[in-house]
């Protein structure tokens, strides 16, 4: 592949994010607007969407915000056809949408709420990567191969998440799905990949931040010595959607400060 012009113009180019109105979605929405992508962010509070809609429309970009719940199969498929008659086409599926989960004894976990958080953090990821997918496919096959699955995962997926065992579990098993996906699509020129945050301030980790305990004995142990922000995670959505990772497949991106290192 030759690259010409602006490798990190996207314009043209129509990208999904769900949980896209807020924390780290939104912050990877923005980044791809900013570029020149056309953006749909899908996420079920109406209110939150409207204003992240009003955010991503200074970007210039077209854009869109859709209601969605994708622990439901059903709606998926709405968002994804709501999605092609406003754009016509998707070029990425980033997978962002989850759930953080009670924190509390393995031992005490009920298997509704095992199954509500699945439901979102790998169901979901599951069917949203097979709807675009699917699209992306018959594109490839009509001469226009290109397309990018991208899912949220966590670190958690690589640390002993004590008491949060559920959720590192459904983020594991992301990453399982992102590399056995990159193998069988790469032939249509899809790309899936992982992207593991660390710890990072967001509406998720509020109860977290505000813990003394938690801070204290977290932050020593990142050398950057400062957690995330949403707008650590941004730059990676560009380059993951862009023409410059067409090469770069079936992996985990741990952005964490140096976190899981040391």
């Amino acid at each position: 592949m030759t690259l010409k012009g602006n490798p990190f113009d996207l314009s043209g180019r129509v990208a999904v994010v769900t949980g896209g109105n807020g924390g780290l979605g939104l912050a990877m929405a923005e980044a791809m607007a900013g570029l020149g992508c056309a953006v749909a962010i899908w996420g079920r509070n109406a209110d939150k969407n409207g204003a992240a809609l009003s955010r991503l429309e200074k970007t210039g970009s077209p854009v869109a915000a859709i209601e969605c719940d994708v622990a439901k199969a059903d709606q998926i498929e709405t968002a994804f056809s709501q999605t092609m008659e406003q754009f016509g086409r998707v070029d990425g599926m980033f997978a962002n949408a989850g759930l953080s989960g009670s924190v509390k004894s393995f031992l005490d976990r009920t298997p509704k709420e095992w199954a509500d958080l699945m439901a979102v953090n790998l169901d979901g990821v599951t069917r949203c990567f097979q709807v675009a997918g699917r699209h992306m496919v018959e594109r490839a096959k009509q001469g226009d191969p290109y397309g990018r699955l991208v899912a949220t995962s966590s670190v958690a997926a690589l640390d002993g998440a004590a008491f949060n065992e559920h959720y590192g579990t459904s983020k594991g098993a992301v990453n399982a799905l992102v590399r056995a996906i990159a193998v069988e699509v790469a032939r249509h020129g899809i790309t899936a990949n992982a992207i593991l945050p660390g710890y990072a301030v967001t509406e998720m980790t509020e109860g977290l931040m505000a813990n003394d305990k938690f801070v204290n004995n977290v932050l020593p142990r990142i050398p950057m010595r400062r957690f995330g922000q949403a707008s650590d995670y941004a730059g990676i959505a560009g380059y993951l959607m862009s023409d410059l990772s067409s090469y770069h497949t079936g992996q985990s991106f741990v952005i964490d400060g140096g976190y899981s290192i040391y």
